[in-house]
């Protein structure tokens, strides 16, 4: 039993000293001819040999562009195998990849690509509502004057290349086909060679993450963070080279990117892509066809899934493991995941971006009340420790705020020292603002977070970039953003905005001005118009107040409570 809150997942499985470009042509010689990747929707069925020859074909096109290792290239797409080829060419081509969520509008992608400088960016023509051609055509309009690799943009000074995941065209865009074809002999031979020069330690890797105060942070992660996190994963769920897993989940996201697809490829198993996002019945006619062993998902997609009006109609006993993890997880819900989908072995995880992404995780024969009540316990080769807000250790059973060192905390923030200097501390702990217990088996429970974070279906959204951008209404004053309690999403956002004097606003002109400048779910459900907030005597607001009134008002105590 431990006698403070601190522990560390000692291992006798050592940490993988390559780059992921090393470990996956390695699983290509030991597994060539297996299914590696299945993606329904575009009839593709590729074996690990086939999907080495794309990726090196790629990867020797990406340095035909002129691109050199260090330098940054976005994909903006939903799920496909085009993901799947640039997430392993620019690890083998040494450049960073920057994951651009497929729900970003004009502003957020303008932001993005110039925080980190991308020179290139790969997107898809369109996704549900999103044209991404044309918001790339709003942002720089030189492109239709231009040919291909040749951007110069006022707004988008870095790009240079927008290459286009399709078989539509457009003028001043590469076709995602064509790169390949623009390599020739000497830009494969610098593949071979970077091979012996790239070190597991360089970045390889840029995730947003938004902040409490302002813009989106760019977690700069490296070979060696995301391959020993995927390769302890796909241990930690057991996989072999006879796993085939179901990947529902946004790619873009660590979940998608390295629980799901590094987990897989280190372990020599098959990735199947039910579509491009989340259908709860493509999921099950994939788990039913593909003959599927485990099923990522968030609590609210197995949520849908169990409760599809043809549920009944497919097989999923073949279905053994996967993870659950971005939200609480009912315990009902994990009882129907257990006897309904036969998953006997799912488990739960915990982590952030910033650690690439697992700091805890259940073992698939932890006991069913610690699946649904902890977040598991620490992963191998990490530290975690509660400590008080004197930055002390506390005894087990205590709340504080989790901390996390090892292998998987990120080098920082993009281009941001002072943040980066906040959320490590000089011993190299990554303060995750999320508040804890841990008991004395080293189990982990989150109890709350140390910030005003919202998780909504397990997107995390920080109130304060909400916030800044509403701030630029000409008629908006002040404005307070918060979550309340929602039965489906766990959460939902809510702003109380007080309006300049002599203006009037409605919520409909609220979400007009959202509307295509910030990813659809930052937009809030409940606005509420007021004189005033809430607010101590020193003048801090008070959002759990603002809270409290919503939900009386909704009546959403149910769901507070669930």
């Amino acid at each position: 039993m431990l006698h403070q809150s601190y522990v560390h997942g000692a291992s006798d499985k050592p940490l993988l000293g390559e780059t992921l470009g090393e470990n996956f042509d390695n699983a290509a010689a030991r597994w060539g001819d297996r299914d590696v990747l299945i993606v329904r929707h575009q009839n593709i069925r590729w074996t690990y040999a086939d999907l080495k020859r794309e990726v090196d074909a790629f990867a020797a096109g990406l340095l035909a562009l002129g691109l050199e290792p260090g330098d940054r290239i976005g994909i903006w797409s939903p799920n496909n195998a085009e993901w799947v080829v640039t997430q392993y060419a620019t690890a083998k081509a040494g450049l960073i990849l920057v994951n651009i969520n497929p729900a970003y509008r004009v502003s957020e992608l303008e932001y993005a690509l110039n925080k980190v400088g991308a020179k290139a960016l790969i997107l898809a023509s369109t996704f549900k509502s999103s044209d991404y051609v044309a918001m790339v055509r709003e942002l720089a309009p030189e492109i239709d004057g231009c040919a291909p690799g040749s951007l110069k943009s006022a707004r988008l000074p870095h790009l240079l290349s927008a290459i286009q995941i399709g078989n539509e065209t457009a003028a001043g865009f590469y076709n995602f086909t064509d790169i390949a074809g623009l390599a020739n002999p000497t830009h494969h031979a610098r593949i071979e060679e970077l091979a012996g020069l790239l070190q597991f330690d360089d970045p390889i890797n840029i995730q947003f993450t938004s902040g409490t105060t302002g813009f989106p942070k760019g977690a700069t992660l490296s070979h060696f963070n995301i391959l020993n996190n995927g390769y302890f994963t796909g241990a930690g769920l057991k996989l072999t080279p006879e796993d085939r897993l179901c990947v529902p989940v946004p790619l873009y996201h660590c979940f998608g990117m390295v629980l799901s697809n590094i987990a897989v490829l280190t372990h020599g198993g098959a990735l199947i892509y039910p579509g491009e996002a989340f259908e709860p019945l493509s999921v099950l006619e994939a788990v039913h066809e593909e003959r599927c062993t485990a099923l990522h998902g968030v609590p609210t997609m197995f949520i849908a899934e169990l409760a599809h009006p043809r549920f009944g109609e497919f097989d999923l006993s073949s279905l053994r493991t996967g993870i659950m993890a971005g939200s609480p997880c009912p315990i009902e819900v994990m009882k129907q995941v257990v006897a309904d989908m036969h998953c006997s072995e799912m488990i739960i995880g915990y982590g952030m971006t910033e650690t690439s992404p697992v700091i805890t995780m259940c073992e698939t024969d932890d006991p069913m009340e610690k699946q649904v009540s902890t977040v598991g316990r620490v992963f191998p080769h990490v530290e975690a420790k509660v400590v008080d807000e004197e930055g002390r250790i506390v005894p087990p059973g205590t709340t504080g705020e989790l901390l996390a060192r090892g292998y998987n905390v990120m080098h920082g923030y993009w281009e941001d020292e002072e943040r980066t200097a906040e959320a490590i501390d000089v011993a190299g702990w990554m303060h995750t603002g999320d508040l804890a217990t841990m008991d004395g088996e080293g189990f982990v429970n989150i109890v709350g977070r140390v910030k005003d974070m919202v998780i909504r279906g397990g997107e995390n959204i920080y109130p304060r970039e909400i916030e800044e951008y509403l701030y630029r209404h000409p008629k908006i004053s002040d404005v307070q953003v918060f979550g309340v309690p929602d039965p489906r999403f766990v959460e939902e956002l809510c702003a109380w905005i007080n309006v300049v004097d002599g203006e009037t606003l409605d919520e409909d002109e609220v979400r007009a001005f959202c509307q295509g400048q910030i990813a659809h779910y930052k937009i809030p459900r409940y606005i509420r118009f007021v004189d005033e907030f809430p607010m101590t005597v020193t003048g801090k607001i008070q959002k759990f107040a603002m809270r409290d009134v919503m939900i009386e008002e909704l009546d959403l105590k149910i769901a507070a409570t669930a």
